[in-house]
């Protein structure tokens, strides 16, 4: 199993970032060794100062697929979820700098949240999907699918192009503008709709 992340994929948290809006997807990775889930406590880890919460919409593979057009994308994934991207900005600011890969700010244990998963019957349109995270029950990050610069079919069919998808692989999205910090004993929950998803502390 595989996570597939999608930076940038929002024109304004790329401005936010001060990022160029990217021409085609930007993709990373995350490792199995990076879920959370079940509503497990998030730990900031302590190799980093300043961890930012980034929602983000999930969709999960439900069919193996290699250079998959983006007309039967559709075909390839079945439940739609929402989860966090925990990144260490610090990190991950000092590794732009100097030219290197993320990993270390992006791919640590325990960055990629997990929350519910429903089936694709339950959304009218997934190209219309509202979205929001709460931090100690304030609004933080709202957002709709609507406004991705690539849209789920588009991204499964470029990612096809460079990897294999696998059953059980998940696709995150992207995420809108208002990411910020997280400190211990931060509660995060986050909904589609007013669908809760998930509802873990940080500590």
């Amino acid at each position: 199993m595989k996570i597939i992340c999608i930076g940038r994929n929002y024109a304004k948290h790329a401005s936010e970032l001060k990022n160029e809006v990217p021409q085609e997807p930007v993709f990373f990775l995350k490792p199995d060794s990076s879920i959370l889930q079940k509503n497990k406590p998030f730990y900031i880890p302590d190799f980093t100062n300043e961890v930012h919460y980034e929602v983000e919409v999930l969709f999960r593979i439900s069919r193996l697929g290699k250079n998959i057009s983006t007309k039967f994308a559709p075909r390839y994934y079945s439940e739609v979820g929402l989860g966090v991207d925990f990144t260490a900005r610090d990190l991950q600011q000092e590794l732009k700098q100097r030219g290197l890969p993320w990993e270390k700010a992006k791919a640590f244990d325990a960055s990629a949240v997990l929350g519910k998963f429903i089936s694709l019957d339950q959304v009218e349109d997934l190209n219309n999907i509202s979205f929001s995270l709460k931090k100690n029950g304030e609004l933080v990050q709202e957002g709709n699918t609507k406004d991705m610069l690539f849209n789920i079919d588009e991204l499964v069919s470029y990612t096809s192009k460079y990897m294999t998808l696998k059953i059980g692989d998940i696709i995150f999205s992207g995420t809108p503008e208002g990411v910020g910090e997280v400190m211990i004993g931060d509660r995060l929950q986050g909904y589609i709709g007013e669908q809760l998803m998930f509802d873990f502390m940080v500590k």
